[in-house]
């Protein structure tokens, strides 16, 4: 369907990739995997035609129409949600209203046999021709039931866009992106501000609904299940498996098993010829076979070993003086901005050692909770923390408390006490900030960048009521793994907000569920509740087809 041939990128002299070549079939769910740095987001909007390589080229078919979703958006709010999500129609609006306007003008001309009045029965000749073999499409239907699957109320749908945060207008360029039915759909981290249940929406679209996918995510759970195919950028080339993300694991381990041999193997060679030229060099009788081997050897194809991070960083929080018995109590808890009920009576009360998770849709009030608990916010009812409860708080505003004046180093090294003073590097190279990054200054540093060093400042505090608000968005798979290693062992109290399922897997062992003004205690691990949330959930996507 669409060919990438022979792409080649460079920075600043550097090679990014080069020669990079592969075809993207009809129904292709492909996962484009790689380290932060790779070139995934760049050969993305390569193919999206956002981006120019400096050499190479991508053949798209005749009228094949590709959507790309990337990770930061541009957006204008200048009308309602509803209007906005409508655009995806654009260009069939506009060639309805160019055929009335046109029809309009030939029944007022007189001018038959001009050359203008030929020309307009062209044109409309050609818009009918397009628009008359579009499928006939209730388009107020389809918006409706996009924008309910992504999260949003009927209520929301004639409330101006400016009134929603970032995460909610992505959702609303997301469902444009859905509704043009495109060939080739393009997702860079689409899951970074979306909840658990518009997740499983868009997992059951990309599945079951959408053409060819690309997908760049460190959402584990989502890639595995929505992909069936793992293009890999590494070393400036590609590595292409025709399996989802778990098999990949599996079959990119056995290559670089069969290349360590392989290696080994050609070294053993290279080793026994050297030896061979060393031993008989200046022998006369033995000239042409020395001279062979070397013009051999200058020739051969020296064999590539896939750079792997082996390291196994295991990071432990600091110990903290023992909390009371219950570091959080709430009782008949209600909160409301003017007519809008967040939430009401609801009570919680979480035992010191508790592993507890907030789940729910987007705005019914789980971050609401978590200020109200820190006392930022006023409300209705009780909320205490309990005796001696010394609370680490990432909230998704962290990286803007950061000192920008301070460099990555600094900011650290200013919270690390005693021995993990001497793995400063070593944690800071596990949350991506290796080599010269270590001494950039804070305010040089991406969105990103400082979300995951308000992270690792995070880790090296003590503390025993720790409270994190969606703090994967920026982490990539290893970060996440050391910080999803460190909070099974963190002897502490834990109130955690997350999206990603599979992060959330085996780190709690009761849930509180926000829903419809409520806050529902329930007595099951995360693992069971996300069972059973995803055949609910699905249930009602299925009503709404």
């Amino acid at each position: 369907m669409i060919s990438v041939n022979g792409i080649g990128v460079e920075f600043s002299g550097e090679t990014l990739f080069s020669e990079v070549s592969f075809s993207i079939n009809e129904n292709d769910k492909i996962a484009l995997m790689g380290k932060n740095g790779a070139g995934k987001s760049t050969m993305m909007k390569i193919i999206a035609g956002v981006q120019s390589a400096n050499k190479g080229s991508v053949q798209t078919p005749k009228d094949t129409v590709i959507a790309y979703l990337p990770q930061h958006l541009l957006t204008e709010d200048d009308c309602t949600v509803f209007q906005e999500a409508s655009k995806a129609f654009g260009q069939v609006f506009e060639m309805r209203d160019e055929m009335e306007s046109l029809n309009k003008q030939l029944e007022t001309r007189t001018d038959y046999e001009s050359d203008a009045y030929m020309k307009i029965i062209e044109r409309v000749t050609e818009l009918g021709e397009k628009f008359y073999s579009i499928e006939e499409v209730n388009y107020d239907a389809e918006v409706e039931k996009t924008l309910l699957g992504l999260g949003f109320k009927r209520s929301d749908f004639t409330r101006q866009t400016s009134e929603f945060s970032g995460g909610w207008r992505m959702r609303i360029e997301l469902g444009k992106i859905l509704l043009q039915k495109p060939d080739l759909v393009l997702l860079d981290e689409p899951t970074n501000h979306i909840d658990i249940e518009s997740v499983i929406w868009l997992e059951d679209f990309l599945i079951n609904k959408a053409k060819a996918v690309i997908v760049i995510s460190h959402d584990r759970a989502f890639i595995d299940n929505v992909t069936n195919r793992t293009i890999e950028v590494a070393s400036g080339r590609i590595f292409d498996y025709k399996a989802k993300y778990s098999h990949y694991l599996v079959l990119r381990e056995e290559r670089r098993l069969a290349q360590l041999k392989a290696h080994k193997e050609q070294q053993r060679f290279i080793a026994d010829n050297q030896l061979f030229i060393d031993r008989f060099k200046g022998t006369y009788s033995k000239t042409n076979q020395v001279n062979s081997r070397i013009k051999m050897l200058e020739k051969l194809d020296l064999i590539e070993i896939d750079e792997i991070d082996t390291s196994a960083m295991k990071l432990r929080f600091p110990q903290s003086q023992r909390s009371g018995d219950y570091p959080v109590i709430a009782k008949d808890l209600s909160k409301r901005y003017g007519e809008h009920v967040v939430f009401k009576d609801a009570s919680m009360s979480i035992s010191r050692g508790e592993k507890v998770s907030f789940v729910g849709r987007n705005g019914e009030g789980k971050s609401t909770m978590i200020k109200a608990i820190m006392g930022e916010i006023d409300f209705d009812g009780t909320c205490e923390l309990g005796h001696n409860a010394k609370v680490g708080y990432f909230a998704q505003n962290q990286a803007s408390l950061l000192d920008d004046d301070l460099t990555v180093f600094q900011t650290v090294d200013q919270v690390a006490k005693g021995s993990i003073r001497t793995q400063i590097q070593s944690i800071l190279g596990g949350f991506m900030f290796r080599g010269d990054a270590v001494d950039k200054k804070v305010k040089f540093l991406s969105g990103g960048e400082k979300t995951r060093l308000a992270m690792v400042k995070l880790l090296l505090e003590p503390v025993n009521l720790l409270i994190l608000d969606e703090p994967t968005n920026h982490l990539d798979l290893k970060s996440k793994d050391v910080l999803k290693e460190a909070l099974k062992n963190f002897d502490g109290t834990l109130i955690l907000v997350s999206h990603d399922r599979d992060f959330l897997r085996g780190l709690s062992e009761k849930v509180f569920e926000f829903k419809d003004q409520r806050v529902i205690e329930h007595f099951e691990s995360i693992d069971d509740f996300l069972a059973r949330n995803r055949i609910e959930s699905l249930a009602h996507i299925n009503l709404m087809k």
